[in-house]
């Protein structure tokens, strides 16, 4: 019943949809820098979610099976080229172009239509117990399967 809150994955990318809210703009009306950062990591969230690596049922498991773990962004590069303004849809656009044996690499674009407002590299480590481990077989085999040449 939710599944078209998460976006859809098309063409080996996921795209979500968001609206700009009067809530998510600065006091000109466009959307404040730090917003983007909000719409990249649900569009990442669900990236995952519609790969079947649903990141609440990983944390049951690892409660189960002992240390907890998280998907930590360990660096990102932002562009930032066009403005986006309230009442706007924005389509959050997610795509794997690196994955590697403790960390994925992601680029990431917030467009309007044919516009990319915001281009992103985003660079997120698999930790477990305080450190960096290597993504699980079934995590990176999942994302590989997504990579786009």
């Amino acid at each position: 019943m939710t599944a078209h809150l998460d976006g859809e994955i098309r063409d080996g990318r996921h795209h979500m949809q968001v609206r700009v809210y009067y809530e998510d703009t600065d006091f000109s009306g466009i959307v404040y820098h730090a917003n983007y950062l909000r719409y990249m990591e649900r569009g990442r969230t669900n990236h995952l979610r519609l790969m079947g690596a649903e990141q609440q049922a990983l944390f049951d498991h690892v409660e189960t099976e002992g240390a907890g773990f998280a998907f930590v962004v360990r660096s990102m590069h932002l562009d930032f080229l066009k403005p986006a303004r309230m009442d706007d849809v924005l389509d959050i656009v997610t795509w794997p172009i690196a994955v590697k044996g403790a960390s994925i690499m992601l680029a990431q674009e917030v467009r309007r239509g044919e516009d990319v407002l915001v281009k992103a590299e985003v660079r997120v480590a698999f930790i477990s117990g305080g450190r960096a481990q290597p993504i699980p077989k079934s995590i990176r085999t999942l994302m590989k399967a997504d990579l786009i040449s």
